[in-house]
């Protein structure tokens, strides 16, 4: 999803009312350097500003999505080293393993429908959460 652009509510007003001042005088200047030449050269700079930020946040949402891409081809890369490794090596080699792989021979039971390893050893600690989000042992 695309970042929201910016339209200066403030731009649009100024901008309508350096149009209605031109129309008064278009060499207004009511003293203290304020200048209706000054308004609208602020005016521009603030529109500059803006269109300079658009763009930004369209350049970001372009490299975002490049981005996002490169990780998905990353990690389908990923997982084919690892299938090659595993054709190649074995899925229980030790090399499997250095890969990042986990050895078929060291995977936990219980995946598949087979049952878990049970242990016998009661939970050394039941830890519970009260009503208010707080942990309670």
């Amino acid at each position: 999803m695309a970042r929201l652009k910016r339209t200066s509510q403030v731009l649009e007003k100024a901008a309508r009312r350096a149009a209605s001042i031109t129309s008064i005088d278009p060499n207004l200047d009511v003293n203290n350097g304020l200048t209706l030449f000054a308004y609208s050269s602020l005016i521009e700079t603030m529109r500059n500003k803006e269109n300079t930020y658009n763009t930004a946040l369209s350049n970001l949402d372009k490299i975002y999505r490049e981005m996002l891409e490169t990780e998905q081809q990353l990690a389908d890369m990923t997982e084919h080293i690892l299938m090659g490794i595993g054709a190649k090596y074995g899925k229980s080699s030790v090399e499997y393993g250095m890969a990042g792989g986990v050895p078929k021979n060291q995977r936990r039971k219980g995946l598949r429908g087979e049952s878990p390893i049970v242990s016998n050893e009661p939970p050394s600690m039941i830890v519970g959460v009260n009503s208010n989000g707080k942990v309670k042992a």
